[in-house]
């Protein structure tokens, strides 16, 4: 039989049209995404919740140490940590304003602080011996005398977000320079990413932003020991939610059922049954009871007197 035969045009057209309809099903034009190259690399969501942890606690410790050196009840609220670009965390920033560089030894680069005029100007004025009840809206730059008195309170807010960073790695904060223009801080070139961490402190009637940039290389850096301090904390979360359940549903109450099992009946006997009627049971005197706990089998054991009461002695705990 032979296999030789000529194609039609037909067919010849149907095998083209294939091959370009394949062609462009596997368009690798199709499967590429866009990417915006002046977008920084992002930071993992498993980090960033571990930041945003770390520094709840580095808001609650910095509370409670604001409270005790300014004599007045301040709370700090944790409010946004994302990763943006290094212009766009300046563009969010009042101006004039005080802005901190920060060292991060041992590692290279510099952090960032900024406080609102908001909340600096109503702590100068505590801390120069006035309530800061009626102070109005403040728009100018700190003077070098203010900029010598608010040095106790940034040596504060360092110290807790040492302790607070702790948690991770030894990472010692100190002030390198002061600016009040943040276009005027050239740390990092524009297009850089950092770790931008928002804060509300309220001082009495008083509240304003202070926010915290961290170059995300340096976060990146620490990729490892997060995890390991994540991996830690989430144990001592579940063993302590564990304690916490347990604790919820102590003073729960629990039906408690001994039985008999074994005997049967059908219903036929059962509707014939009688007053005076005796039903033999097919079990001995010493055959362990059931312990049925809200309807589930839980141990097996003996019924005995104790006083006036019935008791229920455990033997056995039932294994599935």
């Amino acid at each position: 039989m032979s296999t030789d035969r000529l194609l039609t045009q037909e067919e010849i057209d149907n095998v083209f049209r294939n091959v370009r309809e394949a062609s462009k099903d596997d368009d690798i034009s199709k499967r590429a995404k866009p990417y915006d190259f002046r977008r920084p690399d992002r930071i993992a969501k498993d980090q960033l919740r571990a930041i945003h942890l770390l520094h709840e606690n580095f808001a609650r410790s910095l509370a409670s140490s604001l409270s005790a050196y300014l004599r007045a009840y301040v709370t700090v609220n944790l409010v946004s940590v994302e990763q943006i670009s290094f212009r766009e965390f300046i563009q969010c920033l009042p101006s004039p304003t005080c802005i901190v560089s920060l060292g991060m030894k041992p590692y290279e680069g510099n952090a960032v602080l900024e406080l609102n005029p908001q909340l600096v100007f109503p702590i100068l004025e505590m801390l120069l011996g006035g309530n800061a009840k009626t102070i109005s809206k403040v728009a100018r730059e700190i003077t070098e005398i203010e900029q010598s008195i608010i040095e106790t309170l940034l040596r504060i807010i360092l110290q807790n977000l040492k302790a607070a960073w702790h948690a991770v790695t030894q990472l010692d904060f100190s002030v390198i320079s002061y600016e009040t223009e943040p276009a005027l801080l050239q740390i990092l070139s524009p297009s850089e990413a950092l770790v931008a961490i928002g804060m509300e402190v309220r001082v009495g009637e008083n509240s304003g932003m202070m926010n915290v940039g961290i170059p995300s290389i340096v976060v990146k850096m620490l990729r490892q020991k997060f995890d390991q301090q994540w991996s830690v904390r989430k144990t001592e979360q579940t063993e302590g939610e564990t304690a916490r359940i347990l604790k919820l549903i102590q003073p729960a109450m629990m039906r408690l059922d001994a039985r008999l099992e074994g005997t049967m009946l059908s219903i036929e006997d059962m509707l014939q049954l009688e007053k005076g009627d005796v039903l033999k049971f097919d079990a001995t005197v010493d055959k362990p009871l059931d312990l049925v706990v809200n309807g589930v089998l839980k141990f097996r054991g003996q019924i005995f007197g104790m006083g006036m009461k019935k008791a229920f002695m455990l033997e056995e705990a039932y294994k599935v």
